[in-house]
């Protein structure tokens, strides 16, 4: 007989969204999930799958609802769009269909978002 879980999977998820939008996907470790979410190795795989399952659940989670009022999501989309769709396409087709339902003004709401990354500098005065 399998054991019940003995974590939340809500509070795991958030936790392993703050990593992937914090790091990137493909940068992060399943260490650095195991470190910051507090399950063992073999619980998160269990629970998950893999490291790839994990970040599927966290952007399905993420694209619930106004999504895109939230900065954080907008870096899991992004990470999204830029490490996985390419080759991924479930995740692009995850993608494909938050973007769609936003409507016309995606490009310009994710185009936005990563210039709020840019450092901003003052032009040198020499």
């Amino acid at each position: 007989m399998a054991r019940p879980r003995t974590f939340d999977e809500d509070v795991v998820i958030a936790r392993a969204a703050e990593v992937f939008g914090r790091i990137g996907y493909n940068a992060c470790s399943v260490d650095e999930l195991v470190e910051a979410t507090a399950l063992q190795r073999g619980s998160l795989y269990k629970a998950f799958g893999s490291k790839r399952g994990l970040f599927e659940r966290v952007l399905n989670r993420a694209l619930a609802g106004e999504w895109y009022r939230d900065p954080a999501v907008l870096d899991l989309l992004i990470t999204a769009l830029r490490e996985l769709a390419p080759t991924d396409l479930p995740i692009a087709a995850l993608c494909r269909e938050a973007l769609h339902a936003y409507g016309e003004g995606a490009a310009e709401l994710l185009g936005t978002r990563l210039l709020d990354h840019l450092p901003t500098h003052e032009p040198n005065k020499e």
